[in-house]
């Protein structure tokens, strides 16, 4: 039986991880009886937003880890804690807390920088030619820790946002929600997934669905 470590960045689609997008990653995970653990870096977010009013809430602190630990129902792990050694795979939800609390692209784009802790568990899974699957946004991480391998992604069809994954080094192909883009050669699947904010749930779900089988085939 496969054992995959999922990444989550918190819990909200504004400043964490998307919860339906991680909800579905499990599920697809589980469809497929497939071992798995979550992990989350254990320092506070970025910021915290108001989903309701999307505003952000001044003065307001939460850490990623304990906001992970909703979505996973408490059995949550600090990323610190992540050997590539133990799993066939790895796994990142999309959600702005992607971008935000695990890197800067959010808010310096190509030029942004990535977590010590993340761009090592990244690289560690690269380094051991072990699956690597990326949802909605979570391709920019991937493209920001390691770009200069040309890994094939997809953030779906926004231009703006392929043009900075492709001054990283990455090569950009548009993609349905529905579907997933495998590079073979680099082990490395993603997916849009919300990146299309009228995406309906169903079509979400079969990409990640798509996704989780074809980084169960490559491991």
């Amino acid at each position: 039986m496969k054992n995959v470590a999922v990444i989550l960045s918190g819990c909200g689609y504004l400043d964490g991880a998307e919860i339906r997008e991680s909800v579905l990653t499990l599920l697809a995970l589980d469809t497929e009886s497939v071992n798995y653990k979550v992990f989350a870096l254990n320092k506070n977010q970025h910021h915290v937003v108001d989903h309701l009013t999307g505003e952000e809430v001044s003065g307001a602190t939460r850490n990623i880890l304990e906001e992970s630990a909703r979505i996973a129902r408490g059995n949550v792990e600090d990323l610190a804690n992540l050997n590539a050694t133990e799993f066939d795979a790895l796994v990142m939800p999309g959600g702005f807390g992607v971008a935000k609390n695990m890197c800067t692209f959010a808010f310096d784009g190509s030029g942004g920088s990535v977590d010590e802790q993340a761009v090592v568990k990244i690289k560690d899974f690269k380094a051991a030619s072990k699956p690597i699957g990326a949802i909605c946004i979570a391709p920019a991480l991937v493209a920001l820790s390691i770009g200069d391998q040309s890994p094939t992604l997809t953030i779906g069809s926004d231009e703006g946002i392929a043009s900075e994954l492709e001054k990283l080094g990455a090569k950009h192909q548009n993609c349905e929600t529905s579907e997933c883009v495998v590079d073979e050669a680099n082990k490395i699947v993603t997916t849009p997934a919300y990146m299309d904010d009228d995406a309906n749930l169903a079509d979400v779900y079969s990409g990640i669905s798509k996704l989780i089988k074809n980084i169960l085939r490559l491991a």
